[in-house]
């Protein structure tokens, strides 16, 4: 599979973050890279079930709808003159009387057999799992508007990839909105389009354009908030949705470039109250200017402040409530879906545990899993909503591998 510009600092991308573990021989079906071998070889169980997702923890059903939005104060050079640049976003909420409503996949099965076909295992469209998200399901609605939190994936990934978050988010009360950065990830277009990655060093796919994707994301949801529609189709929203929004409490979070353009984001628009980085490099170009005096928190793995500058210069740069912990063991890919899809795999086609381990980290996946679950959900509780919970003033019994970095 193709990778992306966007480089760590040793030389690491998206694709490079896997190899490893396949340099042990250990196979990776739901990553972005490819091994044949394995991909020709199928499940060892004759009958494979289909991958799972955690069910959310909160009290509410969740719904979901897709929006296309188009952004034209941004033209669209790579796709020519007349194109502004175009974006698949998904909004998940807290839903009622979601069971006449179909279960939303994981990611669209068009952009998802591009994905895997990129990646050599094409067999495995079938076993994808699907979300707690039910398509179309109306908003509950309560006295109070929902506040909002934006999802930035990372670099030749998809919106999908940190579902478990997002629909534990929306199970507790939130508005929470993925973004499909074009040309750097693989999403289904309303016409029947795939989009995939684009190896182009001329697409705007670095962390800054990340960052311009989700502004205009906030603008869309001060749309939704003000009872307008911003999809570009005029498709019909889930009832209630328009004006269910608080665009007084918006917040915005990302996994690895997703994290990066989280922190631009939430440096250039005071509208983002509260930014929560998944092990993002900080890598910024141009470089950090200024400092921000709103609450962020880095949940680090391997883009550490011991190890990474560009990190601890981004931290230096807080002047507000800040928080940085680590999950001990944890791989790049840890804070998301990865954790619980891949144990799955490995039972499917018979990796070692030092195989799971080469690609997911050490860390426990049932713990990963609840780390993520709870973690996020604290940090914008608090922030968000002003509801002061301890999880996050240290170490706690229930999450004996996090730690809090001083």
């Amino acid at each position: 599979m193709t990778t992306t510009p966007f480089i760590r600092r040793k030389g690491m991308t998206r694709r490079s973050v896997l190899g490893a573990a396949l340099a042990g021989g250990a196979a990776v079906p739901l990553a972005a890279t490819a091994n044949p071998a394995w991909a020709g070889a199928g499940p060892h169980a004759s009958t494979p079930k289909r991958l799972t997702l955690p069910v959310p923890t909160g009290p509410h059903p969740v719904g979901t709808v897709e929006l296309h939005l188009v952004d034209r104060s941004r033209p669209d050079d790579i796709a020519g003159p007349g194109h502004f640049r175009e974006l698949m976003a998904t909004v998940w909420y807290p839903a009622r009387d979601v069971q006449r409503y179909p279960v939303a996949p994981w990611t669209p099965a068009g952009a998802l057999q591009a994905f895997l076909a990129d990646a050599g295992f094409s067999d495995l469209v079938p076993l994808a799992p699907l979300t707690a998200g039910h398509v179309g399901a109306p908003v509950r609605r309560s006295d109070r508007r929902l506040p909002v939190v934006v999802f930035s994936h990372g670099a030749h990934s998809h919106q999908g990839d940190h579902t478990v978050m997002v629909q534990e988010l929306a199970s507790h009360g939130y508005a929470a909105v993925t973004v499909a950065h074009q040309y750097d990830t693989y999403t289904k277009f309303p016409d029947g389009r795939i989009a995939v990655p684009l190896h182009d060093r001329q697409a705007p796919t670095l962390p800054g354009d990340f960052a311009a994707d989700l502004r205009f994301v906030l603008d869309c949801v001060e749309q939704l908030a003000a009872g307008r529609n911003p999809d570009v189709d005029r498709r019909e929203l889930p009832a209630g949705l328009l004006g269910s929004l608080d665009p007084r409490r918006m917040g915005a979070f990302g996994w690895s470039k997703g994290g990066t353009a989280t922190a631009c984001a939430t440096l250039a628009d005071e509208r983002i109250r509260a930014g929560l980085s998944l092990d993002g490099p900080m890598q910024m170009n141009p470089p950090l200017a200024g400092d921000l005096d709103r609450p962020f928190m880095m949940m680090s793995a391997e883009f550490t402040r011991s190890t990474d500058p560009e990190a601890a210069a981004f931290w230096s740069h807080l002047r507000g409530w800040r928080l940085n912990i680590q999950a001990q063991g944890a791989a790049h890919i840890s804070y998301g879906d990865n954790e619980a899809l891949f144990p799955q795999m490995a039972k499917l086609y018979g990796w070692s545990r030092q195989q799971l381990q080469d690609v997911i980290g050490t860390l426990d996946p049932d713990q990963a899993v609840k780390i993520q679950q709870a973690y996020p959900l604290a940090f914008f509780d608090e922030h968000l909503r002003h509801r002061r919970g301890h999880l996050l003033d240290g170490p706690s019994p229930a999450f004996p591998a996090v730690a809090f970095l001083p």
